[in-house]
């Protein structure tokens, strides 16, 4: 119960900005001490250490929030591939398991088979919005699906705010609008060896990425005592195949 209440207290000072989280609870883990915190609130270029840009991808703190949009047209030009036209960024700091408290949203641009996404590991758990089907998760190098919501409605340019929590092979994310997502595979357990790590995000082809409110706590080693109930309230979900070939793992590209 401590550990609760430290992470209510915690979440406090992030209560002011526009993008206005809930106080959503963690179900499966528990906070242990801070990785990264955030709320945007001083403008300028972002730390390297905290956010990573991947694929030429600019990112900056303007506005309270941290926003980004795609690569350069002259980046875009020399570039044979990972040409940057989604903004896509990672967070090296996010430990192997986690809860993550975060509000994002997609703007402009359009919608694709591939984005817009956030993930957790480069290519390992990766959460698909699509406004025809509203969220669901892929995994393995997208070679799964794993979760499906579609009652969750995603909308281009609303803020939606989440949290999440990776432990072991189990991973769980809950919108503020009552949608959860849960899901359970091999691979989220096993080291990244793609290079990338963390938290990510790609967003709209050609469309803007914005974030605010980031706290990402490293976890303790026991669940929560309510877990195992908690765990069987979740619908069964088959894995389907997606038709995806799993590649060989190569470092990612920054």
């Amino acid at each position: 119960m401590k550990s609760i209440t430290i992470f209510l207290l915690s979440l406090f000072p992030f209560f002011t900005h526009a993008a206005e989280p809930s106080t959503l609870m963690p179900l499966m883990a528990i906070p242990g001490k801070i990785a990264l915190r955030d709320d945007f609130s001083k403008d300028g270029p972002v730390d390297r250490t905290d956010w990573l840009a991947r694929q030429g991808t600019r990112w900056r703190i303007a506005d309270g929030v941290l926003r980004g949009i795609p690569s350069s047209s002259e980046y875009q030009a020399k570039r044979s591939h990972h040409k940057g036209f989604e903004p896509r960024a990672s967070v090296p700091k996010t430990p192997s398991e986690f809860i993550a408290t975060f509000s994002f949203r997609f703007l402009e641009g359009k919608e694709n088979a591939v984005v817009p996404f956030i993930e957790f590991g480069h290519h390992v758990c990766r959460v698909k919005f699509s406004t025809k089907e509203g969220a669901f998760i892929l995994a393995d190098s997208e070679t799964l699906r794993v979760a499906n919501c579609s009652g969750f409605k995603y909308q281009p340019g609303k803020w939606f705010h989440v949290l999440a929590e990776l432990k072991g092979e189990e991973f769980v994310i809950q919108f503020a609008d009552g949608s959860t997502l849960y899901a359970h595979h091999e691979c989220f357990a096993k080291p990244n060896p793609s290079g990338g790590n963390g938290l990510g995000v790609a967003g709209p082809h050609g469309g803007t990425v914005e974030f605010d409110n980031v706290t990402i706590w490293n976890v303790r080693e026991r669940y929560q005592k309510a877990w195992p109930e908690k765990r069987t309230s979740f619908p069964d979900f088959t894995p389907l195949p997606t038709g995806k070939v799993k590649k060989t793992p190569t470092p990612s590209k920054s």
